[in-house]
């Protein structure tokens, strides 16, 4: 399991480090709501940030609804994809970032994303954790692994 656990974080840790953008999925009343969004994230892997303003859709459906799951892929929207590219999805709870960790959260991701400084620093922009549940890694095309982190239960699909 140990060796299970090391290589599935691995393989994350590397789906992450690959991209710099997420598909974030936030639901209001009925409605699902897709979202690009900048992303940083912790590395006990537990916790991704992300960052919006006050005025959106997505930070009305979290503040209402605080479900959430983001999509990080590897594809490169070409035919060797469906055999070659990984898609990670993230399953959480949103929340804004609490003042106790701000700075740590806020550095973080500023320096993944140094050109959002001002996006950042502007007074209608929150940080947004999101508690991470379990991500579900797809690759191979049908390949199928769960994990858990900060909890030794993860499953091969």
């Amino acid at each position: 399991m140990e060796n299970y656990d090391s290589n599935m974080r691995a393989a994350i840790l590397k789906v992450l480090a690959s991209q710099r953008l997420a598909v974030l999925s936030t639901v209001r009343g009925e409605q699902p709501y897709a979202s690009l969004m900048a992303y940083a994230h912790t590395p006990d892997l537990e916790t991704l940030v992300v960052a919006t303003g006050t005025a959106t859709r997505k930070f009305i459906n979290l503040s209402q609804q605080p479900r959430v799951s983001l999509l990080v892929d590897t594809r490169s929207n070409c035919e060797a994809d469906f055999h070659s590219a990984e898609a990670l999805t993230i399953i959480g709870r949103a929340g804004q970032v609490e003042p106790n960790e701000l700075e740590m959260l806020r550095s973080l991701y500023l320096e993944r994303h140094p050109y959002l400084v001002d996006f950042l620093s502007s007074p209608a922009t929150v940080l947004i954790k999101v508690k991470v549940h379990h991500y579900l890694l797809v690759n191979r095309f049908q390949n199928v692994m769960e994990y858990h982190p900060g909890n030794e239960k993860d499953i091969f699909s």
